[in-house]
C-alpha cells in the first residue's frame, strides 16, 4: 500500500473533487447521474464527485493506492464503491474551486474506488469547523486495479449518507 495524501482539506458545500482533466465534476447531479451512491459521484470520465457531512470547513483526509482490493475496515461507518479512470496523466485532489490542488501519483489504468467516511452526521450537525476547532469528520479513498464495475453501497449507517443516497436519484 502506498499513501498518496495525507492531510487536512477544506470543504465547501459539502464536497471536494479527485479530477484528471475532463470535466470539472461541480455538478452533483450530473456526477453522480445514474448511481445508487450520492457519496461519491464517478458518471463524469476522469472525475470524482466526493461529498462530505461538513458543510464548510477543515476535516481529514487519506488517499492510498493498492495493488489488489484491501479488505473493507469495518470501523468506517459509511463505505462505497465506484469505478474510475483517469483521462490524464495528473491526477489530484482538490479543493472548492481549485483552491487547494493535491498531486496524487496514481498511474493511468482502470481503478476501483473505496471512499469510507465517518463522523458525517456530526459534521452536519456542526455545519461549519473552524480552523482552531478539531475536526468532526474523517475520510479515507482507496484506489486499486480492477475492470469497471457498477458503483454500491457497501455500508451505510449515518443520516447524513442515507440523505445524500437519495439526494441524486434520477
Amino acid at each position: 500500500m502506498k499513501v498518496l495524501y495525507d492531510g487536512p482539506v477544506r470543504v465547501s458545500y459539502f464536497q471536494l473533487y479527485v479530477m484528471s482533466g475532463g470535466t470539472f465534476a461541480s455538478d452533483p447531479a450530473e456526477s453522480n447521474h445514474g448511481q445508487v451512491n450520492g457519496l461519491c459521484g464517478a458518471a463524469l470520465p476522469g472525475t470524482l464527485f466526493l461529498t462530505t457531512g461538513l458543510h464548510f470547513g477543515h476535516t481529514t483526509f487519506t488517499v492510498e493506492l493498492y495493488d489488489d482490493q484491501p479488505p473493507v475496515d469495518s470501523s468506517w461507518e459509511e463505505v462505497v464503491e465506484v469505478s474510475f479512470r483517469p483521462v490524464e496523466d495528473e491526477v489530484a485532489l482538490v479543493e472548492w474551486a481549485g483552491e487547494a490542488v493535491h498531486l496524487l501519483e496514481l498511474p493511468g489504468a482502470d481503478y476501483r474506488v473505496r471512499y469510507c467516511a465517518s463522523g458525517m452526521d456530526a459534521a452536519a450537525d456542526a455545519d461549519t469547523v473552524g480552523d482552531d476547532e478539531p475536526a468532526l469528520d474523517r475520510y479515507l479513498l482507496q484506489f486499486w486495479p480492477a475492470k469497471a464495475e457498477p458503483d454500491v453501497i457497501v455500508k451505510q449507517t449515518s443520516e447524513m449518507a442515507k440523505y445524500w443516497h437519495q439526494a441524486w436519484k434520477d
